[in-house]
This record gives structure tokens, sequence and C-alpha cells, in this order.
């Protein structure tokens, strides 16, 4: 079908479309290089990048602490009390005592 409509674009006076063809990606070349060699290159590019980063202040890691100490404490609080209702709800409904 598809064929019979870039035929009737054609017949309309429209160019037919057709895709694009894109030479597939050629395989890495392997190297002849050892691997201390490209372990050593993984480490100095990593070191690049890491001076890339924008760490943290002394004062955003604090707040972020805080944050996380928070939600800790609100979410244990929650689930203790939550426990204790299941727990008298599970004992009276399901076991009867």
């Amino acid at each position: 079908m598809a064929g019979s409509n870039n035929a009737a674009r054609a017949a309309d006076g429209q160019a037919a479309a057709t895709p694009a063809l894109q030479a597939a990606p050629s395989p890495a070349p392997t190297s002849s290089r050892s691997d201390g060699s490209r372990a050593g290159n993984f480490v100095r590019e990593s070191i690049g990048e890491l001076r890339k980063v924008e760490w943290p202040t002394q004062n955003h890691l604090i707040q972020g602490t805080v944050v996380v100490i928070v939600a800790c404490v609100v979410m244990g609080t929650y689930l203790y009390f939550a426990d204790l209702i299941f727990n008298k709800l599970v004992s009276k409904l399901l076991l009867g005592q």
C-alpha cells in the first residue's frame, strides 16, 4: 500500500518521499595497546571529569544531611504507629484475640 501511495503522490506532481539511506557505523578499530595504557587513560579521563564537578559546600552538605535525617525520623515514626495499629487490627479481627 505504501508503494501505491508514493506512486499516487508522484502522479499528482508531488515528489515521492523516499527515506535516505545511511551507512552503518563501522566497528571500533581494535587497538594493539596493552590493558595498562587503557587503564591509565581511563584514570586520567576520570580525574579530568572529577575536576569539572561542582562539589557541594559545607552548608549544602549539612542541609542535605538534616533533610535526610528528618525524613528518616518522620517515616520511622509513621511506620511505627502504622505497625501498632495493624498489629492490634490483625490480632482482633483475624486471630480473635
